[in-house]
């Protein structure tokens, strides 16, 4: 199998130009393209010296085997994917969103969590390397591309990971049923990591008794649980939505 991958949209292509550049072998770009992001993407690749191609919409369209490429994709060296969460956190430009995963081993909930990850612009998600599903071929399969785009970080010691983004000053919220407080009345505010638990068992308790807050989402029916993929695109969403929310509120006041 070939160990080099196309990945496109603005979004995927540029955490990878800012985290891990050596991975990416070219970019090419819609030529037509003269907005902001194209002129930030393409100051990007001359800052990490990675070559760019201007090509039309045609070819991107035939690469992609998508007409939602966005006018830009990229061809990656998975043998040159391994990054860890200081290379993420250090090339921020804005407020960190991960999303952590304590023990899914379910390979369908883990390519389904990539893709909502993807929807909603999480910076990467990270998982334990024991008692954990790794990213299986079933795993790709499901996430039908996005775990190309999304950082993949696998950790030794989770809790010791959390207190590490704790340094950073993210803040840690857990999902539990029986918290007390609940999502809808949660005010999620600045980098934020979304804790949740292995199907049917959720968190451990080090990794509960590390989390900053505790957050459940509201059940209205008889299911007393949702699939970990449901619930992270739930609190993902709720993380856009109140940030939107403080951005309009701002540009309204500015």
């Amino acid at each position: 199998m070939s160990n080099v991958h196309l990945i496109f949209g603005f979004h995927a292509i540029t955490s990878r130009l800012r985290q891990n550049p050596d991975s990416i072998k070219e970019v090419f770009l819609d030529s037509t393209r003269r907005d902001q992001r194209a002129r930030d993407l393409k100051k990007l690749t001359e800052t990490q010296c990675v070559r760019l191609i201007f090509c039309d919409e045609a070819r991107l369209a035939a690469m992609s085997g998508s007409i939602r490429h966005q006018g830009v994709a990229a061809n990656i060296d998975t043998t040159c994917c391994h990054i860890d969460i200081e290379d993420v956190l250090k090339t921020l430009t804005e407020p960190a969103l991960l999303l952590v995963l304590d023990g899914v081993q379910d390979p369908h909930n883990l390519g389904a969590c990539f893709r909502v990850a993807d929807a909603f612009g999480v910076h990467a998600m990270i998982a334990p390397k024991n008692r954990a599903v790794g990213l299986t071929a079933t795993v790709h399969k499901v996430a039908s591309g996005a775990a190309d785009t999304v950082p993949y970080i696998s950790v030794t010691n989770l809790a010791q990971t959390l207190r590490k983004l704790k340094q950073y000053g993210v803040w840690i919220i857990g999902t539990a049923a029986e918290a007390n407080c609940d999502l809808q009345l949660a005010k999620i505010d600045g980098p934020v990591a979304w804790v949740l638990g292995a199907e049917g068992k959720g968190m451990r308790r080090l990794t509960r008794e590390t989390c900053d807050q505790l957050i459940s989402i509201p059940m209205l029916g008889s299911v007393e649980s949702l699939n970990v993929s449901v619930s992270a695109g739930i609190c993902l969403f709720e993380t856009y939505r109140q940030r939107c929310d403080r951005e309009r509120t701002w540009k309204n006041q500015s």
